[in-house]
């Protein structure tokens, strides 16, 4: 069980945002959830110098399509790094571990395929519980962590060229 509060970080150790471009793909199943991590993702790119024209917002489905959104944003728009957000709630069958097992690949895959940083912001939890306590409950946002991790992959590219 996590123990740190997904929402606390070093202020100063995250560069600047105000150069780069970011695409979010958020999953629409369970969304109270997943849009709340979305609007901790946005508000954090903001906080460090994005442009809310910079974040292309998009969304899929489910969780299992994450990894193809992540794809057409990476192919039709010039977005620096993409942030998959998604929730997986653990349930009788093994449905939960071919989810997370297909876009855990998935996201891996891009990453290397595009050379641009995908960030997995997907949380996989045992409870509906769990998941509101990662999406701005007592543990923060999932969401903040995704976008600080998208910020800091893009200045280290960057860094670099």
């Amino acid at each position: 069980m996590a123990t740190k509060n997904l929402s606390e970080y070093d202020l100063a150790s995250v560069p600047s945002a105000e150069q780069m471009k970011f695409g979010i793909v958020v999953a629409e199943w369970n969304y109270e959830i997943t849009g709340a991590l979305a609007q901790g993702a946005m508000d954090t790119l903001i906080k460090h110098g994005a442009k809310e024209s910079n974040i292309v917002l998009k969304h899929v489905p489910g969780t299992f399509e994450l990894p193809l959104g992540g794809q057409f944003l990476a192919e039709y728009t010039q977005v620096d790094a993409i942030i998959l957000i998604g929730c997986v709630i653990q349930g009788d069958t093994r449905h939960f571990d071919f989810i997370c097992d297909g876009v855990t690949q998935g996201t891996t895959d891009l990453n290397l395929k595009y050379n641009k940083p995908f960030i997995f912001g997907v949380l996989t939890t045992n409870n509906e519980q769990q998941a509101l306590d990662r999406a701005g409950g007592r543990l923060g946002n999932k969401g903040d962590e995704a976008a600080v991790t998208a910020i800091k992959m893009v200045a280290l590219k960057n860094e670099l060229k």
